[in-house]
């Protein structure tokens, strides 16, 4: 008992180095994580053996499970309904280019050109379509965007996006059988009653100190994950759109979205994150180098080639357009979990996953540097604190009048 809660202390340990290391280098905390997590195996296994970080043990496992859907949750739920509905056109046109030139074309390069088998190239696909929760909502909330219309379009833009992501993750390696039947339908009726359900029972029992709102969103995410599993699918397709239809209500409690929060980015991604980077083989990538370069020119090209003439044919033009294909660009979050899918389900190898996984983080680190020092739209910033001072004023100017 006392190892686990020593092996626990270093698990937090490795999470606090890798929030001081994100701060130092203003990147995001997922990515951190992931770093940290392929240093720390590398360095802790070749001093205490492989199995010391403990990264294969059931409750490590579980934690980092339950990062990963709470995560996916968040994601949905933070949807802002009515800036879907007023630029659905362009959310799904921007993000199912961006879905379907990265889910091809990397099927087809890894299949003919690296010889991967036709799962192992599809799996590679998927994580490679991916627009990133974790870099795209952090650096819409910390430098604001989070609160204009143009950063509320690219949050539209890559749900579109990885909600593509999701189903084909979930239809391509799920064995359509009577359980998926089952799922399917259980999901139907789940989420048509969500809706109705979910404010009625917490304007009846919630607003307490027990917490009775958080218990219900993981009783819902834990039973439809075990359904999701049991019917040969991936936890993180129900949690996706269990948030995207509760976006509406529980989306708009900030109070209780930001405990969410709390417990997710404070206690449960490190474990997810820190364990998908101890996984990567150093030594594979250093031992085959060209399979990385192949694979992430193949995801940058492949994105910007369709994402550049779509945002811009919704008049995103100069900084504007090429910062908003350069934030889809991004991958880290599904790119993981579609990746850590592969490797437990044995479709990849651990020198696939590795290769896969380093990509990600590749695509998670140049494009947003490269859009944030070059091509960031400061107007954008500057016309949305000039209407809340102007809206200010106005209420100021109402108040003294009144």
């Amino acid at each position: 008992m006392d190892q686990v809660w020593f092996v626990a202390a270093l698990w937090l340990l490795l999470a606090l180095l890798a929030v001081l290391l994100a701060n130092c280098f203003h990147i995001s905390t997922a990515l951190s994580e992931i770093v940290v997590g392929t240093v720390a195996q590398l360095v802790i296994g070749a001093v205490a053996g492989s199995e010391a970080l403990g990264a294969k043990a059931s409750w490590v496992g579980f934690l980092a499970g339950t990062g990963a859907i709470v995560l996916t949750f968040l994601a949905g739920a933070e949807l802002d309904p009515a800036i879907f509905r007023a630029k659905w056109k362009e959310s799904c046109a921007v993000g199912i280019v961006g879905f379907a030139g990265p889910f091809l074309g990397a099927a087809l390069i890894a299949h003919y050109v690296l010889l991967w088998s036709w799962p192992a190239s599809w799996l590679a696909g998927v994580a490679l379509s991916t627009t990133s929760v974790a870099v795209v909502y952090a650096v819409m909330l910390e430098l604001g965007f989070n609160r204009t219309e143009f950063g509320k379009a690219i949050l539209a833009s890559y749900f579109v996006n990885d909600l593509g992501t999701v189903i084909a993750l979930g239809l391509i390696f799920s064995p359509f059988t009577i359980r998926t039947a089952i799922f399917i339908v259980v999901c139907v009726l789940v989420f048509a009653a969500l809706p109705f359900v979910t404010p009625w029972f917490f304007d009846k029992f919630g607003g307490r100190v027990s917490e009775l709102e958080a218990k219900y969103i993981l009783l819902l995410l834990f039973g439809m994950g075990g359904l999701a599993v049991w019917s040969g699918s991936e936890a993180v397709l129900p949690a996706y759109l269990i948030g995207m239809v509760l976006a509406g209500t529980v989306g708009k409690d900030h109070i209780l979205i930001r405990r969410l929060r709390t417990l997710t980015f404070g206690f449960l991604t490190p474990f997810y994150f820190i364990r998908a980077g101890s996984f990567v083989s150093v030594p594979v990538l250093l031992g085959a180098p060209v399979v990385f370069v192949v694979l992430f020119f193949l995801k940058m090209v492949s994105k910007l080639a369709g994402l550049v003439p779509a945002v811009r044919s919704f008049n995103y033009l100069g900084h504007e357009g090429l910062y908003y294909s350069l934030m889809m660009s991004t991958g880290l979050t599904f790119g993981t979990i579609s990746a850590l899918f592969g490797l437990n389900h044995s479709v990849i190898d651990q020198a696939q996953y590795s290769h896969l996984v380093a990509t990600v983080i590749g695509s998670a680190v140049i494009p947003t540097v490269i859009a944030n020092a070059f091509f960031l739209p400061r107007h954008v910033l500057e016309r949305e604190a000039a209407l809340a001072s102007a809206v200010a004023s106005g209420k100021m100017i109402v108040e003294r009048s009144s």
